[in-house]
């Protein structure tokens, strides 16, 4: 279904066309030049929130009522859905691009959008920015239409389908806002299907992704569009998320167990929660609205204690295949080298807490013995080997503190990168030969036949020094 640009109802999208037309022809002026009486190009009643007499704005008067949130705390809609921001001034977190004076924030205060990348880790806020658009979008349905997808779900011929009904649009000063959640999982060439549209300004992209956009969204789609970076929310962030949905579900917020009548929570309860979610206001958001169905009394305080127990901190940011996998090895691999033996224990538990496989943080500590260490303690290479075998043969659990055992060691052993940099200075020598590389010299090569032997393969010419580098290298030093 599309909505028709002048009247806002739904029509299919074959009848659209012939309906406008006959919308045009009606709010135009009669055969005898005069103006008709206008139709009202208001929406209907239902998409703005009742007013009444009070001086508050609609947006406030609606938000003040909570219309998102279930009656009776029901929570068949998840709790992080119904308590999603409908403001900016809703919004918490993410104060270096949303926060007073900043760019973003004075661009959509002025109801305008721009093609934006939003890329972030889960929960951050990336699904919540875009349904603060929506909002402005709504505000303004004469001048903006709102379309969300997801990348997971969808696929070129319903963005085209998009985009052919902006084009339509567009022609009455309407603009399309497409939301593309996922937009990491459209590959390079299907993410082609946005690059001409919103080069014209046909339709504004806004997508969301948790891939670092460097290498999962086309260049060129990249060049035309604002990333975003989001990061992971602060923990007074989260509480303060928390303390919202709390109130918009009218549980009072207490402290020091000072209970009251009805449904109470203490503070630390939610700090508790805030701290074990990593950073995702989801995770958060989802742990409480557990909480509050597993307390289900008319009359109860929630305290720390109480959901310490079913409730544990299992969540944490790690994907084996994405950017996090790559940084937090890359942490340890620098721990080591810096000799920070805390660091590089922290870093190797961490990937082994997260799930990571053993072997491949042993391969990365076979590559540290030798490229960091090398000749400086020998000993560590035959660990670093010892430790992946031993992880083939235990696996995990039991494997992790054979991996803590190496990382401790590896980090506190004398540190050589001499092999690494002479191993380095020999490609390079290699690499900028011009011409054929230089033959092997006769006196280095083996003789097994009496032919080559004839040939003067294995013999040193009398008078000659025995050098072991081809011609024309004998000087080089790579040490």
């Amino acid at each position: 279904m599309e909505t028709c640009p002048i009247c806002f109802k739904d029509f299919q999208l074959t009848e659209l066309e012939s309906h406008v037309n006959k919308c045009i022809f009606l709010n135009s002026s009669d055969a005898n030049g005069n103006p008709k009486k206008k139709r009202s190009i208001s929406p209907p009643a239902s998409t703005f929130p009742s007013q009444s007499s009070s001086s508050a704005s609609p947006v406030k008067k609606q938000r003040n009522r909570s219309p998102n949130v279930d009656k009776a705390m029901s929570f068949v809609t998840p709790l992080a859905k119904q308590v999603q921001p409908r403001s900016l001034d809703d919004f918490f977190g993410q104060n270096h691009v949303l926060g007073k004076d900043t760019v973003l924030r004075s661009l959509l205060a002025k109801r305008e959008i721009p093609n934006m990348i939003l890329w972030g880790p889960p929960g951050c806020g990336k699904t919540s920015l875009a349904n603060v658009v929506q909002e402005i979008c709504k505000e303004n349905p004469s001048k903006f239409r709102y379309v969300g997808m997801c990348a997971a779900n969808c696929g070129v011929k319903e963005v085209q389908a998009i985009v052919t009904a902006a084009k339509g649009d567009l022609k009455f000063g309407r603009r399309t806002v497409l939301f593309m959640d996922e937009i990491h999982r459209f590959n390079k060439r299907q993410q082609d299907t946005f690059l001409l549209h919103v080069e014209k300004g046909e339709i504004t992209l806004l997508g969301a992704t948790t891939e670092n956009p460097s290498f999962s969204i086309n260049n060129a789609l990249l060049s035309r569009c604002r990333v975003i970076v989001m990061e992971k929310l602060e923990s007074v962030d989260l509480v303060s998320i928390l303390e919202n949905a709390a109130g918009r579900l009218g549980i009072r917020i207490v402290q020091n167990g000072a209970e009251c009548e009805g449904i109470n929570i203490e503070k630390s309860a939610l700090e508790w929660l805030a701290d074990t979610s990593d950073g995702d206001a989801r995770i958060a958001l989802s742990n409480l609205q557990l909480v509050l169905q597993h307390n289900t009394d008319e009359n109860v305080l929630v305290t720390v204690d109480m959901i310490k127990d079913g409730i544990k901190k299992s969540h944490m940011l790690y994907d084996r295949k994405g950017e996090e996998h790559y940084n937090i090895i890359s942490a340890m691999h620098k721990s080591i080298r810096g000799s920070d033996d805390n660091a590089a224990l922290y870093w190797t538990t961490r990937m082994i807490v997260s799930g990571e496989d053993p072997l491949f943080i042993a391969r990365r500590l076979v590559r540290a013995a030798s490229e960091d260490i090398g000749n400086a303690d020998p000993r560590a290479l035959q660990l670093a080997v010892s430790t992946m075998q031993g992880c083939q043969l235990l696996g995990m659990p039991e494997a992790d503190v054979l991996l803590a055992q190496c990382a401790i060691y590896l980090a506190r052993a004398p540190k050589s990168r001499e092999a690494d940099s002479a191993l380095a200075g020999a490609k390079q020598l290699i690499a900028n030969c011009k011409g054929p590389q230089p033959s092997v010299p006769m006196h280095l090569r083996n003789a097994p036949t009496k032919l080559m032997q004839d040939l003067g393969y294995g013999k040193l010419e009398l008078g000659k020094k025995r050098t072991y580098m081809p011609a024309g290298l004998e000087n080089a030093n790579f040490f």
